[in-house]
């Protein structure tokens, strides 16, 4: 009897709010999907646009985050198992198809087109020219990484040698550059937001370029997965890339306020108004794509940069790495 009354009393219950029972799909009834990111930055705002607006949720989505922390560590998550998709720069699918992996990373959905990172000097430099760094020291970043070798791309295309003209400490983990350059002896650093801001507020550095803009169109992070999950999964990794598609849409149809107050609760410790100026700063240099499509001409590019940096031992076929069935649908959607 006991339970019968504990029936009917859900029933009710669930009637009492019908379209909220409606309205959302039950925690159940969503597949997990455990996303392995490369850092937490508003440089990925689309993405938790569509986590705050339910985006996945709307998909059958149940989403986890999980920050990785440097490409390296994501792709190895990635091919552990640890992560259904991972979120990096997709030099590091390159490496790995490169190495002779059999299941290999496949990249299904592309973010953003420009670099997110800045150069921090110790004093505003408002006719900043990339030449003062000759002889200069800076913070820079891993090997065989996004960040350094878009930086040293730059740098080649304004003559500098990155090897002989300064000195590039490559020695301080990613993400804890900004805290090492407030007591080190570096003249500059590159440094992701919210890092950069950060340093100007504190009044321990200034933004004096911007990387995603000197190094031009550039896809710099995407989505990937393993070969065998795509193939077994290939409605999952659908379902999320409409979500992704849909915060994508979101970010680039509304102000950088609208858009700072959605993804806060991401970065609860970052003032709303820090926040509107990363946006902002995000939006003026046209960071994101109007599509998650990764195309073959980028895809070149990428590799040109690879090759550049000496990181790149063969060309690998851009047919194996990417795939665009899954952004070409969502952006029919």
């Amino acid at each position: 009897m006991k339970k019968k009354h504990t029936a009917i009393l859900a029933a009710a219950l669930c009637l009492s709010v019908l379209s909220g029972c409606q309205s959302a799909p039950a925690k159940t009834s969503l597949t997990p999907v455990t996303l392995n990111e490369v850092a937490h930055s508003i440089f990925y705002a689309p993405q938790y646009a569509a986590i705050e607006l339910g985006y996945f949720e709307e998909e059958g989505i149940d989403l986890t985050l999980v920050n990785g922390a440097g490409a390296d560590k994501v792709m190895t998550a990635l091919v552990s198992g640890d992560a259904d998709i991972g979120f990096m720069g997709s030099e590091a699918s390159i490496y790995t198809y490169a190495g002779g992996a059999e299941d290999y990373a496949v990249n299904f959905a592309q973010l953003t087109q420009r670099a997110g990172n800045f150069l921090v000097g110790r004093a505003p430099e408002e006719n900043f020219r990339w030449e003062t760094l000759k002889g200069k020291k800076v913070l820079g970043g891993r090997a065989g990484g996004m960040p350094q070798m878009v930086f040293e791309y730059i740098l080649k295309k304004n003559g500098i040698d990155p090897k002989a003209d300064l000195t590039i400490d490559q020695s301080i983990n990613f993400g804890l550059t900004a805290a090492a350059f407030t007591s080190s002896d570096a003249d500059y650093t590159v440094e992701f937001e919210p890092f950069a801001t950060s340093l100007e507020l504190e009044g321990s550095g200034y933004v004096v370029a911007s990387l995603g803009t000197d190094s031009g169109y550039v896809p710099y992070t995407a989505y990937s997965a393993k070969k065998s999950y795509i193939e077994a999964h290939p409605e999952v990794i659908q379902k999320f890339t409409n979500a992704i598609q849909k915060g994508i849409d979101y970010v680039n149809s509304h102000s950088a306020e609208e858009i700072a107050k959605t993804i806060q609760p991401q970065f609860k410790e970052t003032p709303l108004e820090n926040i509107t100026k990363i946006v902002e700063r995000y939006k003026e240099q046209d960071t994101w794509k109007e599509d998650t499509v990764f195309q073959k001409d980028s895809f070149d590019l990428l590799q040109n940069i690879l090759e550049e940096a000496g990181e790149l031992p063969a060309r690998v076929p851009y047919e194996d790495l990417v795939t665009a069935e899954f952004s070409q649908a969502a952006k029919g959607k």
